[in-house]
C-alpha cells in the first residue's frame, strides 16, 4: 500500500507542484520518511545539549516487569528517583520544603524517575531509542504531607525531561496524570510510569 502511494505522489508531484517528494507522507497518521538512524543521532544530541546522562537500566523490585508490549505500545512500569541507577532519593513532599522535600527537589527527583525510563526503553528497543514515535501519557504518584498541593509541579521533572530527550513533539506534548499519596515504596518522594508508541 505504502509503495502504491508513494508511486503517485511521484507521478502526481509535477501536477501538485512538488519538485521533489515531501519529506513526510500522511497515511492515517504522520510517517516519517528520515531514517531511524538520524533519530538517534539526533536524540544523543539532545542528551548532550541538556547535560543529561543516562542511567544504567534497573530491575524490579517485586514480581512484574519493567515493561510489557502490545503491538507498538509500550506500557513502562512506575519507576523510582535511582540517581544514575544507584542511590534512591528519599522522603516526602512537604509546602515550602519544611520538615520535608522541596517542590525543586522533588523536581529533581521526577527527572531521574524520567531518566530511568528512558534507559529501560532504550534496552527495550534493543538501543534504539529513534524507534519512539510518541510519549502519549505519564502518570506520576508523589509522596507529600497531607498539606502539600504542588504534585503537577513536581511532575514537571518528568515531562521536562522527556522534552529534552526526544523533543517537544515526541516526548513534550504528552497527556499526563499527577496525584499525591502519604507514602510509596521504598520511601521515594515520586514514582513515575509511561505509555509510549513506538516503531515495528
Amino acid at each position: 500500500m505504502m509503495a502504491k502511494l508513494v508511486g503517485a505522489m511521484a507521478f502526481l508531484s509535477p501536477v501538485l507542484g512538488f519538485s521533489r517528494l515531501p519529506s513526510t507522507l500522511f497515511v492515517g497518521r504522520r510517517v516519517s520518511v528520515s531514517s531511524m538512524a538520524s533519530r538517534a543521532d539526533e536524540i544523543a544530541k539532545n542528551l548532550a545539549d541538556n547535560g543529561l546522562v543516562l542511567p544504567p537500566p534497573g530491575a524490579p523490585k517485586a514480581n512484574y516487569n519493567l515493561v510489557s508490549r502490545d503491538g507498538d505500545l509500550l506500557y513502562v512500569s512506575g519507576h523510582l528517583p535511582a540517581v544514575q541507577g544507584a542511590d534512591l532519593i528519599l522522603g516526602k513532599l512537604a509546602p515550602e520544603g519544611k520538615d520535608g522535600l522541596s517542590i525543586e527537589e522533588g523536581y529533581e527527583a521526577a527527572k531521574w524517575c524520567a531518566l530511568n525510563m528512558v534507559s529501560t526503553i532504550e534496552r527495550e528497543l534493543d538501543g534504539d531509542l529513534g524507534k519512539v514515535v510518541k510519549v502519549i501519557k505519564l502518570f506520576g504518584i508523589v509522596a507529600g504531607t497531607e498539606d502539600f498541593q504542588n504534585q503537577h509541579l513536581v511532575m514537571n521533572g518528568a515531562s521536562d525531561t522527556m522534552g529534552q530527550v526526544f523533543g517537544k513533539e515526541v516526548g513534550g506534548v504528552h497527556a499526563r496524570s499527577a496525584i499525591g499519596t502519604n507514602s510509596l515504596p521504598l520511601g521515594v518522594p515520586v514514582e513515575v510510569e509511561a505509555v509510549v508508541r513506538v516503531a515495528p
